[in-house]
């Protein structure tokens, strides 16, 4: 069974739920996903400390 984060109603769905648009997953388990808020922010700061994805162009001067 698979589970989604709701970002309107901030708690754990089934299935069967609201629409995707309104949320994160699917998780292997009801506890990953009411991590999804966490885990979300984790990869963002990942990311933006991973060179192969900041693309980020910095000005020299």
């Amino acid at each position: 069974m698979e589970y989604w984060f709701c970002l309107k109603h901030h708690q754990v769905e089934p299935e069967e739920g609201c629409p995707n648009k309104d949320r994160l997953g699917p998780y292997a388990s009801e506890t990953e996903a009411a991590r999804a808020l966490e885990l979300a922010a984790e990869r963002t700061e990942k990311w933006d400390e991973d060179p192969v994805w900041n693309d980020d162009v910095e000005d020299e001067q």
